[in-house]
């Protein structure tokens, strides 16, 4: 009965999809003579929109998935510039991007879904950790009623929200059958389709980059190098501690994908984001107990600083008192503790509920952001957003460490334990010295990384079997 109910409204949806699309290809084609990237890309990412939509309302699992493998890709189209956000629009620009309007659809989607599974009787409780992620956004959601630009603030909540609507949406389905491996499959084929990208350019003489200072750096499908290299810090790590438990041909490919990583985080010239991955991967080199990758990633380091010279200029610079500055080849550790003693004396001004998220660099002459996330999160949501996001960072750490003891050895289990373990420490460790969570994109992979691990977490001790 209740496929004869939904069976007439799928296919008037799929049939209104239809009719847009064809619409929509005569616009964009105008549009795309008459030289506006607007009005070429708008028209396809709503009919783009329209057709996910249907997808989300009929197989909600499958949407989720494909959401995944995109996101890597989604700034390729954006139509707002890589600084957007910090001008005197206060990020009005950013809200015509197709990753924003992808973004509200997920939100709208996964919405209706989890209020459809509580109606139902399903399971919607969550862990610990999604209630810290719940506050982290109830905090930044206060903290916008007293900001002094109230829209670039709830843009910022609402960039957020996607990544902890991600997270309660993957603790609901990874418990089905076959999901986990769904959810990985997923997540590396965004990790594919980045890849294949640069590398496509690359060989067509265009590599996808920036310049920076005196720097040329790779940044993939994404707006700035600095995304591309924390997104591939996450990949490499978790996909180094899962590596052993795949079948032959899954270990194969992703080994391709992890050797082509090493090398493009590298060429990214990231530096937070190279140091990351080191401390993430030793951490699952210890928790594996492994000779060979401690051994891997030694050589990784030294083929690096022969294959890309310029990492080993750039780490230089922090040893280099004369050149100590924020720009891109200066010393900006130095710059940095000098701009957090400027930046923390801004909550003064409200150091309950802070200045308003994502108002730092509307704040300062430098106008740029904290490069610390402990730091952002007090200046910008006060000690309420300060508290929530320390929770979520123990809480994460506390999860790592539950699933390791509940991992049983020799598991694809066990893999994604170690894996969650080095991506956190290392988000805690690059937090420290960066804007992390400014890079929405990359935590939608870190939420999946976590979500997993929550799963093992909560399944019973082996002696209690």
């Amino acid at each position: 009965m209740t496929a004869l109910v939904l069976k007439p409204a799928q296919t008037a949806l799929t049939a209104a999809a239809a009719l847009a699309a064809a619409a929509t290809a005569v616009v964009s084609a105008f549009a795309i003579d008459g030289g506006s990237r607007t009005l070429a890309v708008l028209p396809l990412a709503l009919v783009a929109g329209v057709l996910v939509a249907v997808l989300a309302l009929t197989r909600f699992a499958a949407y989720v998935l494909l959401m995944l493998a995109v996101r890597s890709c989604l700034d390729l189209f954006k139509l707002s510039g890589p600084t957007a956000g910090t001008g005197a629009d206060g990020g009005a620009a950013r809200a015509l991007d197709p990753s924003t309007l992808a973004g509200v659809l997920f939100l709208l989607a996964a919405g209706l879904w989890l209020a459809a599974q509580a109606r139902a009787g399903r399971r919607v409780g969550t862990s610990p950790l999604g209630v810290a992620l719940v506050l982290v956004a109830a905090t930044g959601a206060v903290s916008t009623l007293g900001s002094a630009r109230p829209g670039s603030s709830a843009l910022e909540v609402l960039r957020i929200l996607t990544v902890v609507a991600m997270f309660l949406v993957l603790e609901q389905l990874l418990p089905r059958r076959g999901m986990v491996r769904r959810v990985l499959l997923a997540v590396y084929l965004s990790l594919a389709f980045a890849l294949a990208y640069t590398v496509l350019m690359s060989l067509l003489g265009a590599p996808p980059s920036e310049v920076k200072g005196s720097f040329t750096r790779i940044s993939g499908p994404f707006s700035q190098s600095t995304t591309f290299g924390r997104y591939l810090m996450f990949m490499v790590i978790f996909g180094c501690a899962i590596h052993r438990f795949l079948g032959r041909r899954a270990r194969l490919g992703l080994g391709v994908l992890l050797a082509l990583s090493f090398g493009f985080l590298a060429l990214t010239n990231t530096r937070s984001a190279i140091l990351g991955a080191a401390i993430g991967l030793v951490v699952v080199a210890v928790l594996h107990r492994s000779a060979r990758l401690a051994v891997a990633l030694c050589l990784a380091a030294v083929a690096a600083v022969a294959v890309a010279p310029g990492v080993a200029d750039r780490f230089a610079q922090l040893g280099d008192a004369r050149e100590v500055g924020g720009d891109p080849t200066g010393n900006t550790l130095a710059w940095r503790t000098a701009y957090w003693s400027e930046v923390v004396t801004l909550a003064n001004r409200n150091p309950v509920t802070g200045i308003g998220p994502n108002m730092t660099q509307r704040e300062t002459d430098e106008a740029k952001k904290p490069h610390n996330d402990f730091l952002r999160a007090y200046v910008e949501t006060g000690v309420l957003g300060l508290l929530a996001y320390l929770g979520m960072v123990l809480l994460c750490l506390h999860t790592a460490a539950l699933a390791l003891r509940r991992a049983p050895p020799g598991t694809l289990d066990r893999g994604i334990a170690v894996g969650f373990a080095g991506c956190a420490v290392a988000f805690v460790a690059v937090s420290a010295a960066s804007n992390v969570i400014s890079n929405v994109v990359t935590l939608w992979y870190f939420a999946a990384f976590a979500a997993m691990a929550g799963l093992v977490a909560a399944r019973p001790l082996p002696e209690e079997h």
